[in-house]
Parts: C-alpha cells; sequence; structure tokens
C-alpha cells in the first residue's frame, strides 16, 4: 500500500458499530471485489469492496469476513479468510498478506486461509445455532448493475445450500453506519483533499493557451503519485471551452484555447477515501468580463448552499432552496426573465436549462457514497457542494465544488484552503511568468 498504515482501532470499531445493530443469532459474511478482466488475459487494476475495507482495513481480493457474534467458541465470532500464497505467487504477483500482518492490520485474531471457508462455515451455520444470515449487496441507487459479482454469487450459493435460515439486507446496516465518518476517516479525507490541493496549484501554474486537456491530467496524475494517493478518485473532467457544458466529459484531448475557460473536476484517492474537486479558472490567466460574472454568481450559490447544511436537513428540500437562489442568479445574468418564470411548466422549470444536476452527494470509501438521500443530515456525514452554470450557446460552463463535513453548528470545510476566488486564482496562475 502507498498510505501510511491506518490504526486498527478503526475497523476494530466499525465492526462492533456493526455487530450493535445485528439481530440475535445472526452470520454476517463480506466478500471482496473480484479482479474484473479486460480482454485476453488483462484485468483491471483491483478495487476493494468498500465494506470489506471499511471492516478490515485489507485490500486485497479472495478475502472474506465472517462475523458470527454469538458463536459458542469465542475465537470463531470473528474470522477473517485470506488466499493463501506460495512462491510462485509471490513471484509473479508479488507479496501477500501474512496470518501475522492481517491480524496486526485488521485486530481479527483468528485468520485463516480461504481453502478453510467451506468447513468452519458450514459449521457455524448447522451447529452455531445461526438463525439469521446477513448478505451484501450493492445497493446504491444510481447502481446500474450488469456483472455478477463474488457477493451476489455467494447469496446464490449459500441460499441453495441453507435455503431455511432466515437471510437479511446487510447493506441498509452498512449504508448507516459508512454514512456517518469517524474522526479518523475525516483524517483520512482530509489527505486525499490536501493531496488534490497541490495539484490543483501545480495545474494553476501549468495551464496556458495551445495546452492540450490530456497534458493537464498528466499533471495532476504526477503530482497525485508523488504525493501517496494510488490515483484519480474518478475519471477525471478536463473540459476546456464548449466541453465545459459537458457534464461528465471524459474525453481530455482538445487543446486549451486562448480566452476559453477550463473546468477541472479532478480528485485524488487517498487508502481507499475520495476526494471530489471543481474549479473552473481562465486558459489565458485572464477572466473576461462575462466569465467573472458567472464564475462570481455561481460562488454565490455555493456559498449560500454551504450556510444552508446542518444536522436535521433533508437533501431534497435543501436542493429546492438551493435552486430558488440559482434562480435568481441566473436572473441576475439576463439568461431568464421573471416575466417567463410566473408562466413556467412546474414539471420543467426555466432554470434547468442551466442548472440541470444535484447540489451534491455524499463522499467517502466511494465517491457517490452510500447513506438514504432522503434521512435528515447527521453531524459526521461529508457532503459535496457543487452548484453550476452551464450556457451552452456561449461555450461557458462554470461548476464550484467543495468537500464538507457536518459540524453541530455549521460545517467544516476540507478544501477550505484550496484557492476559490477569482482574483486569487488569476494571480497564482499568472505568477508562472
Amino acid at each position: 500500500m502507498r498510505y501510511q498504515k491506518i490504526n486498527q482501532r478503526l475497523f476494530t470499531n466499525n465492526r462492533k458499530n456493526l455487530v450493535k445493530k445485528l439481530k440475535g443469532n445472526a452470520v454476517v459474511v463480506v466478500n471482496a471485489n473480484d479482479i474484473m478482466p479486460t480482454n485476453s488475459d488483462g484485468t483491471m487494476r483491483f478495487r476493494q469492496n468498500s465494506d470489506l475495507f471499511y471492516l478490515t482495513g485489507v485490500d486485497q481480493e479472495e478475502t472474506v469476513l465472517v462475523l458470527c457474534p454469538d458463536f459458542p467458541d469465542e475465537k470463531y465470532r470473528e474470522v477473517l479468510f485470506l488466499r493463501e500464497t506460495s512462491e510462485l505467487i509471490a513471484t509473479w504477483e508479488g507479496h501477500k498478506l501474512t496470518k501475522e500482518e492481517a491480524r496486526e492490520l485488521t485486530g481479527i485474531e483468528t485468520v485463516l486461509w480461504t481453502t478453510e471457508f467451506p468447513k468452519l462455515f458450514n459449521t457455524m451455520m448447522v451447529m452455531g445455532d445461526v438463525e439469521r444470515v446477513y448478505l451484501n449487496t450493492n445497493d446504491h441507487y444510481r447502481a446500474e448493475i450488469a456483472v455478477d459479482s463474488r457477493d451476489n454469487r455467494f447469496i446464490k450459493w449459500c441460499q441453495q445450500k441453507y435455503p431455511l435460515h432466515k437471510y437479511e439486507r446487510l447493506a441498509p446496516i452498512m449504508h448507516a453506519l459508512r454514512s456517518v465518518k469517524s474522526d479518523e476517516e475525516i483524517k483520512l479525507m482530509q489527505q486525499a483533499c490536501n493531496i488534490t490541493e497541490q495539484a490543483f496549484r501545480r495545474v494553476l501554474k501549468f495551464v496556458k493557451p495551445g495546452v492540450m486537456e490530456y497534458e493537464i491530467e498528466a499533471e495532476y496524475i504526477h503530482e497525485f503519485l508523488r504525493n501517496g494517493s494510488r490515483g484519480f478518485a474518478y475519471e477525471p473532467i478536463i473540459a476546456s471551452g464548449a466541453n465545459s457544458c459537458v457534464l461528465h466529459y471524459i474525453e481530455n484531448n482538445k487543446p486549451c484555447k486562448d480566452g476559453d475557460v477550463l473546468l477541472l473536476d479532478v480528485g485524488a484517492e487517498y487508502a481507499n477515501y475520495n476526494a471530489d474537486l471543481t474549479r473552473t479558472i481562465p486558459v489565458n490567466g485572464k477572466f473576461t468580463k462575462r466569465q467573472k460574472e458567472v464564475y462570481e454568481a455561481v460562488l454565490r450559490v455555493k456559498r449560500a448552499a454551504t450556510k444552508m447544511l446542518k444536522p436535521g436537513v433533508v437533501y431534497f428540500e435543501y436542493h429546492k432552496e438551493v435552486q430558488k437562489i440559482m434562480e435568481s442568479e441566473l436572473v441576475g445574468l439576463k439568461l431568464i426573465d421573471r416575466k417567463d418564470i410566473k408562466n413556467q411548466p412546474k414539471e420543467k422549470p426555466l432554470f434547468t436549462k442551466y442548472f440541470m444536476h444535484g447540489t451534491g452527494h455524499q463522499l467517502g470509501l466511494d465517491v457517490h457514497d452510500v447513506g438514504n438521500m432522503y434521512h435528515k443530515m447527521q453531524v459526521g456525514q461529508v457532503w459535496t457542494v457543487e452548484p453550476g452554470i452551464y450556457i451552452k450557446e456561449e461555450g461557458l460552463g462554470v461548476r464550484i465544488e467543495n468537500n464538507v463535513v457536518i459540524r453541530k453548528n455549521g460545517v467544516l470545510d476540507l478544501m477550505k484552503n484550496i484557492p476559490v476566488e477569482a482574483e486569487e486564482i488569476e494571480d497564482l496562475m499568472n505568477e508562472r511568468s
């Protein structure tokens, strides 16, 4: 791993908090993600199942966690199963966790090889007074699942082999737990934001007319990797000119032209936790009058939206209030007219032409993190705040985004040190000369 060792207390506490939410006589099984194929004998880079990482800190394939809190033999109440290594595996793939290393990392005393799983699991199910089996699924409301996962295959196997047990969904419990971040998690996310800041400052000194969007992408990844990040938290959006109006533009293959803005939606990942930053800058180091008007409008909406965040707020009610503020700003920019607003269709307000996405989402081990958007916001949740205005007819898109932690009174802005004022951005860009 590239990041500094995480105190095992984080994972021990996470498991304890999960056990408190379980019904009696239960067993929990969480599987690692698969290594996904590409073509021929190629594979994608491994990305651990977020729930398994949250509960163990293990970032290795073919890992299984089993929790059976009421099992008669105490040593089998927490069991971690690992892929057994060999000289051949070590030669071709490198070092894998030893049992002792896994104990030190996770705080789990009983560590076995995955080959031992079927026999011990059968003992738990048959002799451990297990009534309920909590199994894991990807229940994110935006997920489009087209590929079978290790968890899904295990569900089918388990229900076929043990059809008379009661089965429970683990996802709602994990969503509630993961949604509220501990202090240790906030520190890891702050580090992801700090690395993102360093890269953004580097880019400010690099961007000029004529550079390619992918060259800017290269500057980001260079700074991310040299500071302990595994890389991009998500596919980077480096969108110049008219591309800035494409919400999920990821081609990053156009030249940056004099007089255009450059929308940068790029965040670093650190220890599996993510940052999600958006800034919009002038390619030549100086906003035009119109660009600055739009930029300042978005910045005012962002600041107003940030002030509205606090415990007890419901996202969709909050988003409606942000839309009202945005509507007023769009009137000020002469993009919509108050007379037309009175006659606009309720199902498609006029502002949606220029602000068509949400104000934010939860952030954590996943960029679009788990947690129920209809529930009230809680202390410890991390949210993005990301309003934007996109004027296709002008080839001008502006989005500004920070990551904030909900506190009892207001928020902690994890990106408070990242330049956001138009003048500061211009000054930093022009220092290069």
